[in-house]
């Protein structure tokens, strides 16, 4: 958007102040896009979040890429930032999930690498079409943002479900099988799924049942004598 703003401004004549609501909106949006995301991946699952994630970014892309309004701009900057939410959210979290634990923490930084890796990418594509016509060029600099969301809806067909979700639907079997396919050693793969049914409160067979983190912060436990 901060190479494609300079065109839009152009073509649809906007004012300075709705190039900066345009612009800064993208931040406030995404954060609602996060606390839902949270909710939406425990009804769901991780890997259907990350999907929903692309299909609602690659709305508000298509939108923004055919926009002839401020009004349908911001429309489309508004499907963006909620799918930019959910993705910055579900991302690191399905990784830490699925991971296996000698290569988790080099694993769970490479949603930040990327991201600023892209950002990168977003310049240079900025400046590679800053030649075209100005009612073209910004619109094609929108819409090659559809395509880093082809590529994760793709690899949706090919990713498992994350196996702490899958014991919190009461599905142990199946987390068994998606963490043997990270890890070979059927020890290891006994001890990591022991340890998720213990967080997630399900180490019986016994249905997980969400805990009420929000009570919990409005009345935390009380101090222990002798912790001072």
């Amino acid at each position: 958007m901060s190479g494609a703003i300079i065109f839009i401004q152009e073509d649809l004549n906007i004012t300075e102040v709705q190039e900066e609501v345009l612009v800064g909106c993208l931040s406030i949006v995404s954060l609602f896009g996060s606390l839902a995301g949270g909710r939406t991946s425990d009804a769901i699952g991780r890997k259907w979040t990350m999907g929903l994630a692309a299909v609602v970014f690659q709305s508000g892309a298509a939108i923004m890429t055919l926009a002839h309004s401020f009004q349908i701009l911001m429309i489309g900057r508004f499907l963006a930032g909620i799918g930019i939410g959910f993705g910055v959210m579900i991302a690191p979290v399905y990784i830490a999930e699925i991971s296996p634990t000698v290569a988790r923490g080099s694993l769970t930084s490479f949603p930040e690498i990327f991201i600023n890796l892209g950002i990168l990418l977003g310049y240079v594509s900025n400046y590679a079409f800053s030649n075209l016509p100005v009612n073209t060029g910004w619109r094609v600099m929108l819409a090659v943002g559809i395509l880093p969301s082809v590529f994760i809806a793709v690899a949706l067909f090919i990713i498992p479900e994350s196996p702490r979700w899958l014991v919190m639907q009461d599905r142990v079997e199946e987390a068994r099988l998606v963490l043997l396919k990270t890890n070979e050693n059927e020890r290891e793969v006994e001890e990591r799924l022991e340890e998720i049914q213990k967080a997630a409160g399900n180490t019986n067979g016994d249905k997980y049942e969400e805990k009420a983190v929000w009570r919990e912060l409005l009345s935390p436990s009380p101090a222990l004598d002798g912790c001072w």
